[in-house]
């Protein structure tokens, strides 16, 4: 496919004069930093032929018989997936998100020889703390923008002047618009390292870091990290699994004595997710390269995301048959499109290959740690696992609904849980 564009032809100007804003508020000698470090406005322009091409693709697509079961046991059901079809070849417009990312400011920069896109939202408010949101797979930053107004611009959105940030979202390596590394070696802790050259860059002397999935163990590895400007962090998705109990889910034996209450509830809930749901994340972990169907069919690509977890799939499927809930099927398709334009299905999953860390485990944070649980997600971790986990704990609270993609299925709990939890670290 061709490569989104850096400078189109005809420019959003709101977008632009956004952006410059950004660029003119970062302090003169980040500015003025070496071509390497130089940060570049971008803006996202998706030739049409590259539409023209997937929504032929969907059309063309060699269809499965039905699974043989009721239930979705097997897998994606072929009800879900021809409905999402439909709607993508017929109804879903591309150019609606593209105009909404665009409207947002853009940048590219260098880190470590490998280009990331980022968005950067300064707010209006008079000492705003800067934060950086990390997504995960199969997400992408059209996780976060639901949250991007509410939390630069609180007092429109129910909050204070006081409950302010400046918001930045990158693209992992490999994912969206950011480049794709083309040797080994770009694992959570490398890509926790240059998200704290990006904030330096972004000339912040004191930020906080949240992050849910993938960006919940970048974000507790920048609390390993832990420089001197980093303040605390906020997670969806703590790393609190006790080695006891890790190592119980990894062979698949019975739980360890004496979990009772929030803990057995955890243990159910990650028991089920490796017994049923870890394939994907087994596959992208050992053989990423073979998954080229998922990079030359977009159901493959869409089947394969769709199958991330159980509540994440109910969700979508009951989306799909008609009915509200905190996402809708162009926010799935949004993301789903994003994955295709961009060709990253198997270069995000490489990420998986790259990764050596116990995802659930604790790491041995040394900073302040907000946590939020969302009942719904693949680990809903339990106050006792996660004080021992995070010896400076500063907020924890579960929420009363919502799953594993929180910032974009539940975006005002989200939002108020994050400036709850790292209220305390304002200066």
């Amino acid at each position: 496919m061709s490569e989104p564009s850096l400078l189109p032809n005809q420019p959003d100007l709101q977008a632009a004069s956004a952006a410059a804003a950004a660029l003119s508020m970062i302090p003169a000698d980040t500015a003025k930093a070496a071509e390497g470090d130089a940060i570049r406005p971008f803006r996202v322009d998706i030739p049409e032929a590259d539409l023209v091409d997937l929504r032929r693709r969907i059309a063309a697509t060699r269809w499965p018989e039905r699974e043989t079961v009721a239930d979705d046991t097997q897998g994606v059901q072929l009800a879900t997936i021809q409905k999402l079809a439909q709607y993508w070849a017929t109804e879903h417009d591309w150019r609606k998100v593209e105009a909404k990312l665009n409207a947002y400011p853009q940048f590219m920069t260098e880190i470590d020889g490998l280009d990331i896109h980022f968005i950067h939202v300064r707010s209006k408010h008079e000492n705003a703390l800067p934060l950086i949101v990390t997504h995960g797979w199969p997400g992408s930053i059209i996780e976060q923008l639901k949250i991007i107004d509410p939390l630069t611009n609180p007092t429109a959105h129910g909050g204070r002047p006081e409950d302010a940030f400046h918001v930045v979202i990158p693209s992992m390596p490999g994912y969206g618009f950011s480049g794709k590394p083309t040797t080994t070696g770009w694992d959570p802790v490398r890509i926790a390292r240059a998200w704290i050259v990006l904030m330096k860059r972004l000339g912040y002397t004191g930020y906080v870091a949240q992050g849910g999935d993938w960006g919940a163990l970048i974000v507790d590895l920048m609390g390993v990290e832990a420089p001197s400007e980093l303040l605390g962090i906020h997670t969806n998705m703590a790393g609190t699994v006790p080695a006891d109990v890790g190592k119980a889910l990894q062979v698949g034996g019975p739980p360890p004595a004496g979990l009772e209450g929030e803990e057995k509830s955890a243990w159910d809930q990650l028991d089920f997710f490796f017994k049923r749901d870890v394939a994907y994340a087994q596959e992208m972990g050992t053989r990423p390269q073979t998954l080229y169907g998922i990079a030359d069919s977009p159901i493959g690509l869409a089947a394969w995301i769709l199958d991330h977890d159980i509540r994440s799939y109910e969700l979508i499927a009951r989306v799909f048959d008609g009915q509200a809930e905190g996402l809708t099927r162009d926010d799935i398709l949004d993301n789903i499109t994003l994955y295709w334009l961009t060709n990253t299905a198997v270069s995000s999953a490489r990420l998986y290959w790259e990764n050596k860390l116990a995802f659930f485990a604790p790491k041995d944070v040394t900073i302040p740690v907000a946590v939020s649980v969302f009942p719904n997600d693949i680990s809903a971790a339990p106050r006792s696992w996660t004080e021992r986990a995070y010896p400076k704990l500063i907020h924890y609270n579960r929420l009363p609904t919502g799953g594993h993609f929180a910032a974009w299925e539940q975006p005002e709990f989200f939002t108020q849980e994050v400036r709850a939890g790292l209220r305390s670290l304002r200066m």
